[in-house]
């Protein structure tokens, strides 16, 4: 089976060594050395002043959320994984959903100042597949409306936008380091601010509220352990040769697939990317469900990624129409794309699809 995406894995005793010393020390979680040092580590790799390890994804979007002391409405994209949306439900916010671009996918700027109300408090935009939103303008927007800017850059891990990590913009970004991204602590993320103040807030938000007996705040536990620290601590080394063997990959696909009659997001300019996924989109529903099909009689299995369009779930606050959003996301596919995933392996998939693309009984 080749799967849509395979965990790197580093060599099973150098994450042992680590292992030996959680067990010499007996200090499993509770911002232990290990944790310090891979937060440090990731600052020094992203060049950014504050970042805070935590349990996943989607904890550090609540996180920033109640940070940032939003309880009220929020612009943000139906083109994202559902914890973007659950994020803010969760916490007690309303969701607004703005379309999105038809050609990165991303949050259309052009479409927030419309839903701008008196109760609008902030702007959560996803930067897709981690490819930068348009920064500058929704920034712009921002500070005309008092706003801030919270952004899900869960996919971002080792891009950059004008030479700066992605992570380093907005008045908050978040990460998610689960076992299928770029760079993953099995599961984990991090939510990232050049705050002093905000830093020392996250803190006690992601400890219960105190440090030692001394209470300042309230707080939920969203402290990740040694042992996911340690698997940060191994994998983060490798990232800049897992990107270049993304990279290959990606090439491979780029170089086989049949673009007359499939076409891919288009990249924001400025951005230096990860690859951190393969997307296509096809003409129709009826192709990609054809394609998904061609693809899983021969064992590989992509994903509809994102799907279906976030403004549509049955749960949200009743159904906010976004016609690229929901047009994309019945088109859209990720194919397969890991670090070893083998040039042979690119060239079955690419066939699969492509004999795929042409309706039964037409010859070209």
């Amino acid at each position: 089976m080749i799967n849509v995406t395979k965990s790197y894995l580093p060599d099973l005793e150098e994450y042992t060594n680590y292992l030996k010393g959680i067990w010499e020390r007996v200090h499993l979680t509770n911002d232990g050395p290990l944790l310090r040092d891979l937060e440090a580590q990731m600052k020094d790799y992203l060049g950014v002043k504050h970042l805070k390890f935590c349990t996943n994804g989607t904890i550090v979007l609540q996180l920033a959320l109640k940070a940032l002391d939003i309880t009220k409405e929020v612009i943000t994209t139906p083109f994202s994984y559902v914890a973007t949306t659950n994020a803010l439900l969760w916490e007690g916010c309303t969701p607004v959903f703005a379309d999105i671009r038809p050609d990165d996918f991303c949050l259309d700027p052009t479409k927030i100042e419309s839903l701008i109300t008196e109760n609008t408090q902030a702007i959560m935009a996803t930067h897709v597949y981690g490819n930068a939103c348009r920064i500058e303008e929704i920034q712009a927007i921002a500070e005309k409306h008092n706003l801030k800017v919270i952004y899900d850059a869960a996919h971002t891990f080792g891009a950059s936008y004008n030479g700066r990590s992605i992570l380093s913009y907005g008045d908050l970004s978040t990460c998610s380091f689960h076992a299928t991204k770029v760079f993953h602590t099995v599961e984990g993320g991090c939510i990232v601010t050049d705050s002093d103040e905000m830093a020392e807030k996250l803190h006690f938000y992601r400890s219960f509220g105190h440090r030692n007996d001394d209470y300042y705040s309230v707080g939920i536990n969203a402290k990740n352990s040694e042992f996911h620290a340690a698997m940060g601590l191994c994998v983060l080394p490798k990232v800049p040769a897992l990107i270049e063997a993304r990279k290959r990959v990606f090439g491979y696909y780029n170089d086989r697939l049949d673009f007359s009659r499939i076409t891919r997001p288009t990249l924001t300019p400025g951005v230096d990317y990860n690859y951190a996924y393969y997307p296509v989109v096809f003409e129709s529903e009826e192709v990609l469900l054809r394609v998904v099909e061609s693809l899983k009689a021969q064992h590989v299995s992509p994903r509809r990624y994102f799907f279906p369009s976030l403004n549509t779930l049955p749960f949200s606050v009743g159904h906010q129409p976004c016609p690229i959003s929901e047009e994309v996301s019945l088109r859209v596919l990720c194919l397969p794309l890991y670090p070893d995933l083998a040039e042979e392996d690119v060239n079955l998939i690419a066939g699969i699809v492509n004999e795929a693309l042409i309706p039964s009984g037409v010859v070209y």
